[in-house]
């Protein structure tokens, strides 16, 4: 990839990764959001599939999975060894897959990479498909302590709507239409309300399509520094993100911090499904 980015290293395109595809210490995972009409009707080969609300999602509680349940489902379903390089790529121009290379970045995993304008460019490129669902060894991969520094929780962020000192903003990543509290569900899942609709206390609205072309690749540096520069959202800020469940965050959150550099970025995964639902807060319009 463009060495432009600040961390060039975090990105493959779709050639390095068909070129790599028989490489052994490189695992590709798809992530989607609707796994039956995307990896079930022909998935880059190799591919395991990472299903974002059984195996990325704890079963009981509303929270991402357990560091255990981490380390057994990179390890075990994917055949992932501490070195080995993890590729990333999924549907909605890599939603889904952003939000599995925060979870597994919070567990401590070194080398994973998103594939640049995801399934979608992948299929456009005609590009070879498979049905073949692989079968890989049990690898070694120890999670480890969860990374706090990227995850922020609902307390904190009321203190930080509270702060008064313009520290840290707040970055809602969700439709104008989302965020002015016109519709309370994103048009994709429509059904999937909250029960309040606007956002939390002086945030700003970025989309997070802002950040990515047409193919569903991401934007130059330069494009990128603008969009979200003219915002206020600058790197010597704490910056928040969030959208309705975190999926989208972490694919603003994947731009703030690896392509643009920002040193301080975290995904509030609670998100509006957590605030707009609480009792008590306060929201805007």
């Amino acid at each position: 990839m463009s060495n432009e980015y600040a961390h060039p290293e975090v990105l493959v395109d779709t050639q390095w990764t068909e070129e790599h595809l028989n490489d052994s210490n490189v695992r590709i995972a798809e992530v989607d959001y609707d796994p039956k009409s995307n990896y079930d009707l022909g998935h880059v080969p190799g591919a395991v599939l990472f299903d974002w609300r059984q195996d990325i999602n704890d079963p009981i509680s509303r929270n991402i999975l357990s560091k255990k349940a981490c380390e057994t489902l990179l390890s075990t379903k994917a055949g992932l060894n501490d070195n080995t390089i993890l590729i990333l790529y999924g549907d909605f121009n890599n939603w889904f897959a952003a939000f599995a290379f925060w979870v597994f970045k919070y567990y401590g995993f070194k080398d994973i990479r998103l594939m640049n304008g995801g399934r979608k460019k992948w299929l456009e490129e005609d590009r070879p498909l498979t049905k073949d669902v692989p079968n890989y060894p049990h690898g070694n991969f120890k999670a480890k302590d969860p990374d706090e520094n990227i995850r922020t929780y609902l307390n904190y962020v009321s203190n930080s709507v509270n702060n008064t000192q313009g520290s840290t903003i707040l970055v809602d990543v969700r439709s104008p239409q989302e965020f002015s509290g016109e519709i309370t569900a994103p048009p994709e899942y429509p059904t999937e309300h909250a029960q309040r609709g606007g956002h939390i206390p002086g945030a700003v609205n970025i989309p997070w399509a802002k950040a990515v072309n047409e193919d569903g690749t991401f934007k130059s540096i330069e494009e990128l520094k603008n969009l979200y520069q003219q915002k206020g959202i600058t790197p010597e800020k704490e910056i928040i993100s969030y959208c309705r469940i975190g999926e989208r965050s972490s694919h603003t959150w994947f731009v703030l911090k690896y392509l643009l550099g920002y040193p301080n970025v975290k995904n509030y995964d609670g998100s509006w499904t957590e605030w707009g639902n609480m009792i008590g807060n306060l929201i805007e319009k």
